[in-house]
């Protein structure tokens, strides 16, 4: 991964940072070019946080990264939080995972 790329990403996690630190969440950066000794970003209760800057992000490949990495860490549920240049954040799920957080907001919200 060349330089440019290395900060474009930390720039990206960064900023992810601070975006949920705006809805009242205290996530914080994993250090900086860590190359997967820490996790992108920490914080956020049951959700383990793989964070993509990219304009052509192979999602499955992205996935197979948080998965992995969910696993090793042990922090929660494997998501891809990515953006392109220009546009808002998405999440990405697996939708068993996805569906488990839901089902438990449901049973809070009744």
């Amino acid at each position: 991964m060349g330089r440019a790329s290395q900060r474009k990403g930390r720039a990206g996690e960064l900023e992810l940072a601070q975006l949920l630190q705006g809805y009242g969440y205290d996530v914080q950066p994993g250090q900086a070019v860590s190359y997967g000794a820490t996790p992108d970003l920490v914080g956020l209760s049951g959700v383990h946080i793989e964070c993509k800057r990219n304009e052509r992000l192979n999602v499955p490949e992205a996935m197979a990264q948080a998965v992995r990495d969910a696993d090793r860490f042990r922090d929660g549920a494997p998501a891809v939080f990515h953006r392109r240049n220009r546009s808002g954040w998405l999440v990405t799920m697996q939708i068993c995972d996805w569906m488990e957080m839901y089902q438990k907001a449901q049973k809070i919200d009744t």
